[in-house]
């Protein structure tokens, strides 16, 4: 029933306590200690060796769940290292700095929220980072509404739902590309059958801001106009830069494969970038490598534009590789097993599998805080039920997105809620039931599960 079969078979309570042990031991190191996730997930990982060793389990066995839980994520590293070449690859093309300035255009002095989440959606999309939008284009959202007195609790809510709108949909984005690999679905087959969910709810949020609307005309756009500037600045926004974007719809359509569709965009916007400057052969290996550094000493601009290359991928590909260890000597120790048990009679129709699905990405944000663990505990714990059930890996693909990508920013004490907080100045708790977008997507994917719509069954 389980991609990995286990070793042995642990009582109920004893793998009920080694689940809280380690989220523990996760959540103590990430929220009171602020380290990254991987040292608390390699603890994790030592962890259970240990507990393998104590119950007798050949220690060839243990490295044989390591190893097979790993192996799952070697497709998407393959598209992780395509994913920062198509990043600076667009980067010297233009065809990111062109969709920004693009986003900026929407600016006016009416509907000032609805306008926040617009922009923040197509730079979101541009660029796949939730956090860098966040960071740059959202703090200038926020200086904004300060200036102008408008709330700031509404401003936040739109810019992270804009946002995370942008991480979930780009085929730029890691937790994109995470869900689509965990469970060996089409990236852009994966993308598509999102918009089920996620066209609704944009919608729904994009109707909600415009009835929000300020009682006062915006007037103070200066620091959008200083971006706009030193976009132009770059020499790098033109007409012509956004034909890779045109070439990746098109392949994408074809249901061309994933690896080859980044390449070959990737080309083409390497192509592009000699009709406005010149790079030599070894500036574009660096670039692609390194990644792209922006110069206008605008740091706003910088921040945005300095972005992509192999090597940013790097810590998304380390990460993968050690919760993927986890999960692997979770299941090869008959853990995860062993607490599906107590739930499996209850997992008995599509609607139920979907809700707890969804119920357990939501459940490890609030208790771990980390997103990316939600998408592969969530993706690794549940591919056997769906396929049980008669539904196709991209339903699961899509709950992942749903219930782990897009909660992450509302748990006060996850890792984009604290750096969202801080980098806006509004607290989470503020922000959050002004979050429409990543309110709505978990409540859309558990309502169709419930009524059956949407889905995709096996042939």
């Amino acid at each position: 029933m389980f991609r990995i079969d286990s070793t042995i078979t642990p009582p109920f309570k004893e793998a009920l306590f080694l689940i809280i042990l380690i989220i523990s031991l996760m959540a103590i190191c990430i929220i009171e200690f602020g380290a990254v996730p991987h040292l608390p997930i390699l603890f994790a990982i030592l962890l259970l060796i240990g507990y393998g060793v104590l119950k007798k389990v050949p220690f060839k066995s243990l490295e044989k769940g390591l190893i097979e839980g790993s192996k799952t994520g070697i497709g998407a590293i393959f598209i992780f290292f395509f994913i920062g070449i198509l990043i600076s690859s667009w980067m010297i093309g233009g065809t990111i700095p062109t969709l920004i300035y693009i986003g900026f255009q929407f600016i006016s002095p009416h509907f000032f929220f609805a306008i926040a989440f617009l922009v923040t959606c197509v730079i979101g999309l541009a660029i796949g980072s939730s956090l860098t939008t966040v960071a740059t284009v959202g703090v200038a959202f926020v200086g904004i509404a300060s200036a102008m007195d408008i709330s700031l609790a509404i401003t936040a809510g739109a810019i992270v739902s804009g946002a995370f709108f942008g991480d979930k949909m780009s085929p730029l984005s890691d937790t994109t590309n995470l869900a689509s690999a965990i469970v060996r679905v089409d990236l852009f087959e994966h993308i598509r059958n999102m918009g089920w969910t996620t066209i609704p709810a944009f919608f729904i949020t994009l109707i909600g801001y415009a009835l929000l609307t300020p009682p006062r005309e915006i007037q103070q756009l200066v620091q959008i106009n200083t971006l706009k500037e030193g976009l132009l600045q770059t020499d790098m926004v033109h007409w012509y830069s956004l034909l890779p974007l045109v070439l990746l719809i098109v392949l994408s359509a074809k249901k061309v494969p994933a690896i080859l569709a980044l390449a070959l965009t990737s080309g083409s916007a390497i192509a592009v970038a000699y009709f406005h400057q010149f790079f030599t052969a070894s500036e574009v290996l660096h670039i692609l490598f390194s990644g792209y550094t922006s110069q206008t000493g605008i740091q706003a601009i910088d921040s945005l534009l300095t972005r992509g290359g192999m090597t940013s991928m790097m810590f998304t590909i380390s990460l993968v590789l050690l919760a993927l260890g986890m999960g692997g000597l979770l299941f090869t120790l008959g853990i995860v097993q062993s607490l599906l048990r107590k739930v499996e009679m209850l997992l008995t129709s599509v609607g139920k599998v979907i809700s707890a699905a969804a119920v357990t990405a939501i459940g490890v944000n609030v208790l771990i805080g980390e997103q990316y663990l939600s998408i592969l505990l969530t993706g690794e714990t549940f591919q056997a039920h769906f396929q049980k059930v008669g539904l196709a890996n991209k339903n699961l693909a899509r709950v992942m997105e749903d219930a782990g990508t897009v909660v992450n920013p509302l748990v006060p004490w996850s890792v984009c809620g604290i750096f969202i907080a801080d980098v806006l100045s509004v607290s989470t708790l503020d922000y959050l039931p002004f979050a429409f977008f990543c309110l709505l997507c978990p409540v859309l994917t558990i309502l169709f599960g419930l009524t059956g719509k949407t889905l995709t069954y096996n042939k």
